[in-house]
């Protein structure tokens, strides 16, 4: 049962962290070409590999799942406000990074014995 759960959250996880990457990638059919743009779209690429790697078993994919999306929420916080953010967009991206860090979070914690999740 543990170890369903623990699968579960962590195909969530990988599931909504690919999605944000394809966004952030695909949002570059829709913007101008600027520095911006071209930043999301690398953050983008770098969610698609923390992705793919997360419907696996590593857990240095769980600790980029942690690192990466707290930098991107960093970056967001800086550049747009967190508050602030008007974009209900951006305001999404917010959650989706959350939710993953909290999800891969939780993973982590749970197979720091067991390696075998």
């Amino acid at each position: 049962m543990k170890a369903t759960a623990i699968r579960l959250v962590r195909n969530s996880a990988a599931t909504l962290v690919t999605a944000s990457g394809a966004a952030l990638v695909g949002a570059l059919w829709f913007r101008d070409l600027t520095g911006e743009a071209l930043l999301d779209a690398l953050i983008g690429a770098v969610y698609l590999f923390i992705g793919i790697g997360l419907f696996g078993r590593s857990r240095f994919t769980l600790f980029l799942a942690l690192a990466a999306p707290a930098a991107h929420l960093v970056f967001l916080a800086n550049t747009t406000g967190l508050a602030g953010t008007a974009d209900p967009l951006h305001q999404v991206q917010l959650l989706a990074d959350l939710v993953v860090i909290l999800c891969s979070a939780w993973v982590l914690w749970q197979v720091r014995r067991d390696p075998s999740v």
